[in-house]
């Protein structure tokens, strides 16, 4: 049994172009998923989080309309309330990467929020990465990569195969237009080599010890390619 870090949003909004906070979190199937599978392969889940704060999930993630029906938001509600370790988190900045034997940051608007510019995160991204410490990111919490740099200033992701929420989704989710800045564009401009499926379909992309998933449809494929990792 190994332990794996699940680094989570502490932000309930994200902040659009026009200064309104839109409604938000952590979304339910990219963090219930990934811990079903890491759980049912007997690894222990440690969360951290900005300041120790429980995370909120988003509201949204939980709706029948994107679970498949009210059986499917049923289930998600369940493993939710069965990810205990969610109640008490660790404050992300006393986390020690020793510890750990992979890290996990699933996403939801949060993360555009905080993750995105959070320098204890983004320290432990960066050793993450130089050490080859298995790392994987779904949909919105690839932002996170953005506030890892290295020790001349670089982005740290520069250079990397890698993907997250697309233009395309966003545009199709209705908030592209209100958003400050896009997720893909920010990673393109970190000098990642951004690659994207199709739109809501599974798509994972994997580049050394970085595996990128695209959207919450990715969450399962990630936790996979992370297991593999793990076993290997």
């Amino acid at each position: 049994m190994s332990k794996i870090l699940f680094v989570m949003t502490g932000a309930a909004h994200w902040t659009l172009a026009d200064g309104t906070p839109h409604p938000t979190g952590f979304w339910a199937e990219e963090a219930v998923t990934p811990y079903a599978a890491l759980k049912a392969a007997g690894h222990e889940i440690v969360v951290a989080t900005p300041g120790g704060v429980v995370p909120p999930v988003d509201r949204a993630s939980l709706a029948p309309e994107v679970n498949g029906g009210e059986r499917g938001a049923a289930d998600i509600a369940a493993a939710l309330a069965a990810f205990t370790e969610l109640r008490s988190p660790a404050p992300l900045e006393d986390v020690d990467l020793d510890a750990y034997a992979a890290v996990f940051y699933p996403g939801g608007h949060g993360p555009m929020e905080d993750l995105a510019v959070h320098a204890a995160s983004g320290r432990l991204l960066a050793r993450a990465l130089e050490s080859g410490t298995p790392l994987a990111t779904v949909c919105h919490a690839s932002a996170a990569l953005l506030a890892a740099t290295t020790a001349d200033g670089t982005h740290a992701v520069a250079g990397y195969r890698l993907t997250g929420f697309t233009n395309a989704e966003e545009a199709q989710a209705g908030l592209a237009d209100k958003a400050a800045w896009l997720l893909q564009d920010r990673l393109v401009e970190a000098g990642a080599a951004f690659e994207e499926g199709e739109p809501w379909a599974p798509y994972v992309v994997v580049d050394r010890n970085l595996i990128t998933g695209q959207n919450p449809a990715s969450s399962g494929a990630v936790a996979a390619e992370l297991l593999k990792r793990l076993d290997g």
